[in-house]
């Protein structure tokens, strides 16, 4: 959700009843992400019926401003911290000093095993088919696989955007859903109007996995990089991952803009507690249907 979650997203997210969180770096500076984090404690104290409020921290050993961006975590306590693109060692001890939680954000099994070994409360398995920094393998066998060594919360993330998927992931065993390209285009999203126009009309066959922008594969809507200039059929593939400066990067998907395989679900800009009861009715529904028996 880079350069598409606030604020805003977050607190209503939370209202609606499931739990917001923005990346760290959509917030330009330390400064305005104390500012941030300091609006999203102020509006939801007064509501005790809302859920839990996240922050993702990028932890790449390149990322410059993890220091600063960890002090206002430390500040501000937000209950759960979300971390990606490397391991989540640097920061749970000083989570769990407050008594947060820390889930890591991984793509693969090896990079599970070795999240697993640090400590943290949770993880989260990107896989196939996520907008964004995306994994390669299906749903089905990473959840699998990870179960053999891990008994603690998953939430399964890629191409999630009904209520249908998310009781799919449940039936996998996945205790939580991790759901992005599903509130792209909500009203409270920062994103461009072009972007959420863009996403309400693209479908599974309009997502391009490369490494081209970022160095690290991410899934990415075709008509953007034809738009910025890029070939689809030739992206530079031996570009490499560097998050030393967060908004060079913020200024590498300005107009680049990323998008998960379940983006054909999102027809429409609506604002984010009416996608949240529609995925809730969905999810009930499923919930309903009987299982196929197969009789010898």
């Amino acid at each position: 959700m880079f350069l598409v979650s606030g604020p805003e997203m977050v607190i209503a997210a939370c209202r609606a009843g499931v739990i917001g969180s923005f990346p760290s770096p959509n917030a330009r500076t330390p400064e305005i992400l104390h500012q941030w984090m300091a609006q999203i404690v102020a509006e939801l104290a007064d509501n005790p019926n809302a859920a839990c409020w996240a922050v993702n921290l990028v932890v790449h050993p390149s990322n410059d401003r993890l220091p600063a961006d960890l002090e206002c975590v430390l500040q501000h306590k937000p209950p759960l911290v979300i971390t990606a693109l490397g391991s989540p060692a640097r920061v749970v001890d000083a989570v769990h000093s407050y008594g947060g939680l820390v889930f890591a954000d991984v793509n693969s099994v090896g990079f599970a095993r070795k999240a697993a070994a640090t400590g943290v409360d949770g993880l989260v398995l990107v896989a196939s088919g996520a907008g964004g920094h995306t994994g390669l393998t299906a749903g089905f066998a990473f959840v699998e696989e990870v179960r053999q060594f891990w008994d603690g919360p998953i939430a399964l993330g890629g191409a999630i955007s009904s209520g249908r998927a998310i009781r799919a992931a449940e039936t996998l065993g996945a205790e939580l859903a991790y759901l992005g390209t599903a509130f792209i285009a909500c009203e409270e999203s920062v994103a461009d109007p072009a972007y959420k126009d863009m996403v309400v009309g693209a479908s599974a066959e309009d997502i391009l996995p490369s490494k081209g922008i970022t160095g690290v594969t991410a899934n990415w809507l075709r008509k953007s990089l034809i738009a910025a200039g890029y070939d689809p059929a030739n992206m530079p593939e031996d570009k490499k991952p560097n998050f030393e400066n967060t908004q060079d990067n913020s200024k590498a998907w300005k107009n680049v803009w990323s998008a998960g395989q379940g983006v054909g679900a999102v027809t429409a800009i609506e604002p984010v507690a009416q996608i949240v009861a529609r995925l809730k009715a969905e999810y009930d529904f499923a919930c309903t249907l009987p299982r196929f028996d197969m009789k010898e």
